[in-house]
């Protein structure tokens, strides 16, 4: 063959484009399904909370959601200093649960709806509320005008009840209200008597004394936390008229020993406390 003629074949390369239909579009159906798997869960949460609550829970933590709870009637609980009793007006969040349309209305509240017939138990019970409302305040904004007032301050707690306004004064590890295992009170005691003799001039009501002791740690065939617990009720007693109060106004000076305390450990110098308590004039 001659050389001339001949032709080198020509290679052909034929690429072909394949396209997968199959392939990845996005994952925006993802973040749709978390949502909706997130909304569902909250759901059953919710109905899990609704069967698991009482109606009064309930209504607390609508309360407590609400933008309104200034001006709320009942208000959401909180937990502040001295079980957070706080309350002058309406214009101040009150946080007991209660509101304080009832004790301090304002002026325009206390136009609303009025009959011309005067509830005097209602009134009373609102009126005694107000005044152990404002002895609370003093006793929780009394502080900062002195090392001795803010040291006394620790000692004391308050609660209201149907009894009355129970002001607890209790030991602490560093700083009891009587030498040890005696009625011979302290300075700091003087001076929780003193203070508290100044905040009970605002009121008439009588006054309840009770002593409580922690428990020993032998037992003994005769319990000594009973003339304990007595002694120093009565102590507290005289202190307090020595350094202002009625004679008068002491209703009743009583021991209970170590039978009711206060926390679990029967041994724990908290359970060292005496219940002065405010008597509610209309018992």
């Amino acid at each position: 063959m001659d050389a001339q003629n001949s032709v080198a074949p020509v290679i052909i390369i034929k690429r072909k484009k394949v396209i997968d239909g199959g392939g990845h579009h996005g994952g925006a159906w993802k973040v749709a399904y978390a949502d909706f798997v997130t909304a569902m869960m909250a759901f059953f949460m919710l109905m899990w909370l609704l069967n698991a609550t009482t109606e009064s829970q309930r209504k607390g933590i609508a309360d407590y959601f609400s933008p309104t709870i200034p001006l709320s009637r009942v208000s959401g609980g909180g937990d502040g200093a001295f079980g957070g009793d706080s309350m002058f007006s309406e214009e101040t969040l009150a946080r007991n649960g209660t509101g304080a349309s009832d004790s301090k209305p304002t002026e325009e509240n206390q136009a609303q709806g009025s009959t011309g017939v005067d509830d005097g138990e209602d009134s009373a019970d609102s009126e005694t509320n107000a005044q152990f409302a404002e002895i609370e305040s003093m006793l929780v904004g009394g502080g900062g005008e002195s090392m001795i007032l803010d040291n006394a301050l620790r000692h004391v707690d308050t609660r209201l009840t149907d009894e009355g306004l129970i002001i607890e004064i209790f030991d602490l590890v560093d700083d009891p209200l009587f030498i040890k295992d005696t009625s011979e009170p302290t300075e700091i005691m003087i001076n929780v008597t003193t203070m508290l003799v100044d905040v009970f001039q605002l009121v008439t009501n009588e006054v309840a004394i009770n002593g409580h002791t922690r428990s020993s740690a032998i037992v003994l065939e005769n319990n000594p936390s009973w003339d304990l617990s007595s002694t120093r009720a009565d102590q507290t007693r005289k202190l307090l008229e020595h350094v202002g109060l009625e004679p008068k106004r002491i209703q009743r000076v009583t021991g209970f020993a170590d039978r009711k305390p206060k926390v679990r450990n029967l041994m724990a110098v908290r359970n060292n406390r005496l219940e002065i308590i405010l008597l509610r004039s209309d018992l």
